[in-house]
């Protein structure tokens, strides 16, 4: 388990809170924090890794680099994923058969979770993904992921913020080698500071998708 964390005292408590007691190994990027989530982290057990460079990319970057499992999941730490839901995506990453399985947030059936420009945004950008790559991707932008380690060897990961989510997912439809499918999961309303900027990493997100498919 990797959860890269910046801010995040609040949410990460909640999420280590209700973490499944079989997840063995769960690290916390500390993305250069001002408040105290490496220690609330620490506090409840799990290996906490400082990276100052900062970048959501970057950050999975340092967590994929100290993962030792074979199968890696990720979430955000402002509790907006549910850990709850571990165990089903585990239990449908091995019925599928997947090497690669995304957790879809659509529908979003709590309305508080994502405002109207956010849903419009996420729709554009995964529209514009599944035209540019050939495969119809629900949720482009999805932080929370279950893969199998042995992947990351062959994928070309360039990107160190935000385009890092749609970046994992378009190296795994890439390649031949990698089976993916994606299932729909409970998306709630985060705990603390919102620090996406939904215009200016939108319109990042989108370039990026156009420069990753004509490099």
């Amino acid at each position: 388990m990797i959860i890269p964390c910046l801010n995040e005292e609040q949410g990460i408590e909640s999420v280590l809170r209700r973490m499944p007691e079989f997840v063995d190994e769960v690290i916390v990027v500390d993305n250069g924090s001002t408040d105290r989530t490496s220690d609330v982290a620490k506090n409840y057990g799990a290996i906490v890794i400082r990276e100052n460079v900062r970048g959501y990319g970057r950050s999975y970057k340092t967590g994929f680099g100290k993962a030792t499992g074979d199968v890696i999941i990720t979430l955000d730490g402002d509790h907006s994923y549910p850990p709850d839901a571990i165990s089903y995506l585990l239990e449908a990453f091995l019925h599928l058969d997947v090497d690669f399985l995304n957790a879809s947030r659509f529908p979003v059936r709590d309305r508080q979770a994502m405002s109207f420009k956010h849903k419009f945004g996420n729709l554009v950008l995964s529209l514009a993904m599944s035209i540019l790559y050939l495969r119809w991707v629900r949720d482009s932008q999805s932080g929370m992921w279950v893969f199998r380690r042995s992947i990351l060897n062959d994928m070309k990961l360039v990107s160190d913020g935000m385009a890092f989510s749609e970046e994992i997912k378009i190296e795994a439809l890439k390649s031949d080698r990698v089976r993916f499918a994606e299932i729909s999961i409970m998306y709630t309303s985060r705990l603390g500071e919102i620090k996406l900027n939904p215009w200016r990493d939108g319109f990042y997100n989108l370039w990026f998708l156009v420069k990753k498919r004509f490099p």
